[in-house]
């Protein structure tokens, strides 16, 4: 039976062109993720580090985030992943949550923010800020369209295989613009598969399929209840000895570069310290050590060489979806990936409108419909939703919000330009 080439055409555009407003806001956040570290490094200049030999003690940045914010409380600490990057101590002060810039190497508080580029993009690309899991699953659900779209291509496309440096030039834009997205298309199946694969996965977690969320992540233990008030409990986060906890978790992996430590978040929760180890690929709670925050005991121990199936798998998900597994160089591949991708939206775009307004009858035909305005309401929610979180959750300060305002002005006045005003126009002449 062979296959009707047509009808994979109209799947591929059908998810390209009605939800394209959609389709490119996730890709591109996703994209924009991806270096949302280095974008504060660029932008924050108190998140830079310039590297050194030695590092300086846990304790000495406690006892200097201590004196800064005698009424904090550490949340989260995450260390650097890059050597020019400080590393980020979640700190809640006076109920406020605040990103604190802390020098690995000299141990020196260099500043504080209630939001990061890091945060704003991650945030955007994982839930678009709309809430009750609707945000969550619309991006989930771009992992199927984005594997459905590239199967189509590969479908409809003859011998794309051979065309990896085929561009045609001076046969008119709707020429060049097709010959672009298919040029593209061809260098970002790499990209797209592994995109979606990964994104098919995160749904999978979320939603338990085979019990998976349930094997991969392991529950905190539970130790007995400390005997200590309500403000010794408080104040526990500064006490404890970040040194010795290090040193025993140090001791139950061989090799283990400690980098997340969470204090215990109630009286019967241990410290968990997270790091990377002699395993690649995965990411850095693969490697799990829960200790005692009193006895300093090590209470349960996880080592990546020793995760089942499933938990590795769920593993190394994070670091090929965003790329920073192979630290800048491949951050950057990654990028450029995913710009790639998000280009394809575009183009398609582009091409879509060239092909409708040179036949007016069929453009009445093969309009958005009821899709324009499904665009546009979740466009118009994930913007309500957003500056409602910046405002009330992140205390986002007046020029994050100008910059971010700024940007979306600029991304829409460019869509409208484009989209709008440009291709019709140039097209009706």
């Amino acid at each position: 039976m062979k296959l009707d080439r047509k009808i994979f055409f109209r799947i591929h555009s059908w998810i390209g062109i009605k939800l394209s407003i959609l389709f490119f806001i996730v890709c591109f956040s996703g994209t924009m993720a991806t270096l949302s570290h280095e974008l504060d490094w660029l932008f924050i200049p108190e998140t830079r580090a310039s590297y050194q030999e030695t590092t300086a003690e846990k304790n000495t940045i406690v006892d200097n985030i201590r004196r800064k914010f005698p009424t904090g409380k550490i949340i989260y600490w995450a260390a650097t992943a890059e050597s020019y990057l400080c590393d980020i101590v979640y700190v809640n002060i006076d109920e406020q949550l605040f990103y604190v810039f802390a020098n690995p190497y000299t141990g020196e508080i260099q500043g504080k923010s209630t939001l990061t580029f890091q945060r704003f993009f991650r945030d955007l690309h994982y839930y678009l800020f709309i809430p009750f899991q609707v945000g969550h699953f619309t991006v989930l659900i771009f992992g199927f369209m984005l594997f459905v779209s590239t199967v189509t291509a590969l479908f409809f496309y003859k011998k794309w295989y051979r065309k990896l440096f085929e561009l045609s030039i001076g046969k008119g834009r709707v020429v060049f613009f097709r010959s672009l997205h298919r040029l593209v298309g061809v260098w970002s199946i790499p990209f797209t598969i592994l995109f979606s694969i990964t994104g098919i996965w995160y749904f999978i977690e979320r939603t338990n399929i085979g019990n998976v969320s349930r094997i991969a992540n392991t529950r905190t233990p539970k130790i007995e209840e400390l005997t200590m008030d309500s403000v010794s409990f408080t104040r526990l986060s500064y006490t404890i000895d970040y040194n010795k906890a290090v040193r025993a978790a140090k001791n139950e992996i061989q090799g283990l570069v400690i980098k997340d430590i969470l204090p215990p978040s109630n009286t019967t929760s241990p410290i968990y310290l997270t790091g990377i180890s002699d395993v690649p690929l995965v990411r850095n709670r693969a490697n799990r050590v829960f200790v005692h925050p009193v006895t300093y005991d090590v209470v349960t121990t996880q080592r990546a060489e020793d995760i089942n199936t499933v938990t590795w798998l769920n593993d190394i998900v994070d670091p090929l979806h965003f790329g920073y597994w192979g630290g800048l160089i491949t951050k950057i591949i990654w990028f450029l990936g995913g710009l790639g991708i998000s280009a394809l939206v575009l183009t398609g775009i582009w091409i879509s409108l060239e092909r409708k307004v040179k036949n007016k009858k069929k453009a009445k035909a093969q309009k958005m419909g009821i899709w324009r305005y499904v665009n546009w309401l979740f466009a118009a929610l994930m913007l309500g939703f957003m500056y409602y979180i910046l405002l009330t959750r992140y205390n986002a300060s007046m020029t994050a919000m100008a910059t971010i305002t700024l940007g979306w002005i600029m991304l829409s006045a460019l869509s409208w330009y484009l989209f709008v005003y440009k291709i019709p126009g140039q097209s009706s002449k």
